[in-house]
């Protein structure tokens, strides 16, 4: 009989043994109810927050008008006797408005002139000033300097390009041309500009007189 007993009592009895698995969802639900339970509380917090606010005591529109309208008041005051000292000094002075207006209306200054030159400036040495003869010649330049354009007549001369120096006109802009030719069909031109841009990196345009 006590057998028995003992055997009922050890039947009763379970034990509890939880995996990690296990633990670890019990330790997320845990962590989840305290961040609701902290959201809520922010809530409720704010709506308090909200209410008290809400009681505030507003301002009548009478009350918030009358110190504007006595503000606006004496700020005009001071405006209109400043206009009067003003128109005050100016007849004081004696400065007509016309003056003041043909002040401001002052001519813009004129651009400086172009340089022009007045007779044909004389050659560089040993740079000839004219072409062969023919219809068609290429023009490698265009430079302000004379010594620049003979330069470069001597550099296309040396090549064996028959380049010469153009002068500027009475009357016209200073600027010198550097040109090779002449020859009789563009076509020829044409092919000497290939090559002169093949040689010397000039880029040649073929003109006609």
């Amino acid at each position: 009989m006590p057998d028995l007993t003992h055997d009922t009592a050890e039947d009763g009895f379970h034990e509890i043994q939880l995996s990690g698995k296990q633990l670890v969802f019990l330790f997320m639900a845990t962590t989840v109810a305290s961040v609701v339970i902290f959201l809520c509380g922010v809530l409720v917090g704010r709506g308090v927050a909200a209410e008290a606010g809400a009681e505030e005591p507003m301002v009548t529109e009478e009350a918030a008008q009358a110190p504007t309208d006595a503000g606006d008041s004496a700020s005009v005051e001071p405006t209109q006797a400043d206009d009067l000292r003003y128109h005050d000094e100016l007849q004081k002075a004696g400065t007509p408005k016309a003056d003041l207006s043909a002040a401001e209306q002052k001519p813009a200054p004129e651009p400086p002139p172009v340089a022009q030159a007045s007779a044909p400036a004389p050659a560089a040495v040993d740079v000839p000033t004219s072409g062969r003869p023919g219809t068609w010649y290429l023009q490698v330049g265009a430079l302000r300097s004379q010594a620049a354009a003979a330069d470069l007549v001597r550099q296309l001369a040396a090549k064996g390009y028959p380049a010469y120096l153009e002068n500027p006109a009475a009357g016209t802009p200073l600027i010198y041309r550097v040109r090779v030719g002449r020859y009789k069909s563009r076509a020829e031109a044409a092919e000497v500009a290939g090559q002169i841009k093949k040689d010397s990196q000039f880029e040649a345009i073929v003109g006609r007189d």
